[in-house]
Parts: C-alpha cells; structure tokens; sequence
C-alpha cells in the first residue's frame, strides 16, 4: 500500500470514509478525483477543500470528514501536526489531532498520503480509470457475493439498464414519404385541388408498435441473492415506457405491475416485500403459470409479447405440468426468454427436472447472476 500511486490513495480515502460510515459512493469519489487531479497534491488545504466539496454534503458530516482526513493523510503532506483551515463560516481553526482508533483504523484500510512522484498520473482520465475498475468488478461479480454496499451501488447500476423490446407491425397504416403501398383516397382528394389531374401522388406503410414485455421473477427462497437484482431490473424495464407486466412467483402468483410504478425504487420493494406472501418460500413453477395463463392471457398483453421467466428452475411441483404450462406460453408468446443465475457457473447443466422439462419450450436461455448478464438480456431483448 505505501506504494501506491496518488490516484489509487485518493480512491482509498473515499473508501475510508465510507467504511466509518459517511455516504460516499463511486460518482462522489470520482468527481474528487477529478478535483484533485487539477490542483498541486503537495498543498493539504487545496486537498481538504476538495474532499469537503465532493465527497460529502451535509453539516453534520464535517466533523467526522475533519478527523477522517488528519487519520488517512496524517502530516506527510505538509510536514506539519497540525494545519490551519477555515471552518464552514470562513474564519480559521486548527485542525485537532484525531483519536488514536480513528487514526489506528485508518492504517488498517490505507496507506498514508505521499507527495506524487514525476512519474505518477495526475490527470482526470487517470481517475476515471481507477473508479471504472470498481465498476468493472460490480459487473462480473455475483450478486449472491455482493457486500450491502456493494448491493446498493450495483441497484443503481441495474436502473440504468437500457431495455427496451422490439417493434412490431400492425394492420393499421399510416400515411408515408414512399411506398410501399399507394393511398388512392388521399391522392384522389388531393387531386381536387389541381382540376382531378392526380399531379401530388399519397402513399401509406404499416404502422409499428412495441412488443409487449412480460416478468416473471421466481423470489422463492433458492433464489433469495437474485431476486431484489431481478426486481431492480423490472423497475428499469417499467421506467422505460411502452406495455410491461411483471409477476412474481414462488408457491403463488402475485402481479406487481401497479407497485413498481412509482419514483422511488426502494418505496416499491419494500411495498412488494409486504405484498408477496410467499417470498423465499417453495417454487411451483407450473402452477404458477398456470395461473397466468388461465388468469390474465385475456387480460394482459402476453400474446404477442416477450416474456422473460427469471428462475433456476428448481421446481418442486410436477414437471410435466410445468412442460405443458410452457408449451401454452410457448404458442402464446411471439419470443420466451428464460435468464438462470445458475447458469453463470462453468459447470453448470441443466439436469434439474423442472429446467430440463422447460428448455425445449425455450427461444433463448441465458445467465442472470451479475450485471453484465442483466446488461447483455437487455441488449438482447431490444433486437
């Protein structure tokens, strides 16, 4: 750690102070990396001001960021114990020296401050390189590893989720520029203008719409490290527009469209945690789709639709209710996708009596245990 780089200690600090329990997260540790990238690393007054003005923003965290900072930089910077900087009215107050836990602490989880060498990277694309790696292993780690942290930057991550489904041609037409059909009724009134001489020629093509998106997320009690994943993935799916319907499912199907549309993504799972009786319990996969189909197919735009069923497909029910549920689907559906976590692993086969009756009734079966996998079904849901 004593040799590190500057970057990688102003990154350290950032999480430093999130471990004592301030709330930075990854874009506020970015931007001080850019601050700091722009001033002179040997100045610890120009250091301090813009840690204070990035990384956090409420009065009563000062005092705690006042003597994180004397323990994570300590006096390498200066020379000095002791340096003098203005508090929050502008007048000038001596920096205290911080308790010996806070400081003992502070050696445990990084290095101490060090002027930056002529061979150290100072510029702002340096940081972003260092903060993007942060990024990169929340994409590629599972989320049944992920600290609560972790969790909660990586459900941000899920909300930016680009989903959106493919379009689809209706019979209702539109007017158009060119062909390729031609709107005699509309070129024979325009003729009235021109003494009936049809000079102004009307055209029409078909018009498109969005395929309906329909979730179906298994929260039984095998899928309890994925499913408030899947359901920040849902939530993406619903602030995206057009028609989408999400279930949820283990020994019973609930429909949770109307909670997730809401602004506040935390205020809707906790609305659904109340809601689905059966979370982390049994998976009865069949009878659940059952359900739907017998229940909402009339009600609910699933024909026609992209349906992705989100399970491990460990089903503890018949399986060949199940095949027969997803033969139904299957001929509903214009595309089934089924997304495993379990099927992240290397080893993994589908041996399971449930997944192994549902695979043939299957377009496309991919992985959803991290947030490349969610990344990559988005992009494959949009073709």
């Amino acid at each position: 750690m004593s040799e590190a780089g500057p970057l990688e200690r102003l990154v350290g600090f950032g999480r430093y102070l999130r471990r004592i329990g301030l709330p930075v997260g990854t874009r506020r540790i970015l931007t001080y990396c850019q601050a700091a990238a722009a001033l002179d690393p040997f100045d610890r007054e120009d250091l301090y001001w813009a840690g204070r003005a990035t990384l956090i923003s409420r009065r009563e965290d000062i005092e705690t960021f006042d003597r994180a900072f004397d323990a994570y930089f300590g006096d390498q910077v200066t020379g000095e114990r002791r340096v003098t900087v203005p508090d929050v009215a502008g007048s000038a107050r001596e920096d205290r020296e911080p308790p010996d836990g806070l400081r003992a602490e502070a050696g445990m989880v990084a290095a101490r401050w060090s002027g930056a060498g002529e061979d150290d990277e100072t510029e702002g694309d340096a940081a972003l390189r260092i903060v993007a790696s942060d990024v990169e292993v929340l994409r590629k780690r599972s989320f049944a590893d992920l600290s609560d942290e972790e969790r909660r930057d990586t459900a941000a991550l899920i909300r930016r989720i680009e989903v959106q489904t493919p379009q689809r041609h209706v019979r209702r037409h539109r007017p158009a520029s060119k062909g390729p059909r031609f709107d005699l009724p509309r070129t024979l009134r325009r003729s009235l203008r021109t003494e009936g001489e049809p000079f102004r020629r009307a055209w029409r093509d078909r018009t498109t719409r969005l395929r309906p998106l329909v979730l179906l997320l298994d929260v039984s009690g095998s899928m309890g490290p994925f499913s408030r994943a899947l359901m920040q993935f849902a939530y993406a799916a619903m602030a995206a527009g057009g028609r989408v319907e999400v279930f949820c499912f283990g020994t019973r199907l609930t429909r949770i469209t109307r909670t997730l549309q809401t602004r506040d993504p935390d205020r809707a799972l906790r609305q659904i945690g109340r809601e689905v009786e059966d979370w982390e319990g049994g998976t009865r996969i069949g009878e659940s789709l059952k359900a739907l189909l017998d229940r909402w197919s009339q009600r609910t735009a699933l024909r026609g639709a992209v349906v992705v069923l989100c399970s491990d497909g460990l089903e503890r029910g018949d399986p060949e209710l199940l095949a027969q549920q997803m033969a139904r689907l299957a001929r509903l559906a214009h595309k089934v996708v089924w997304v495993n976590p379990l099927k992240g692993s290397a080893t993994y086969q589908p041996l399971a009596r449930g997944m192994a009756a549902a695979l043939p009734h299957v377009d496309v079966f991919l992985p959803g245990h991290n947030l490349e996998s969610l990344a990559a079904l988005g992009r494959i849901l949009s073709r």
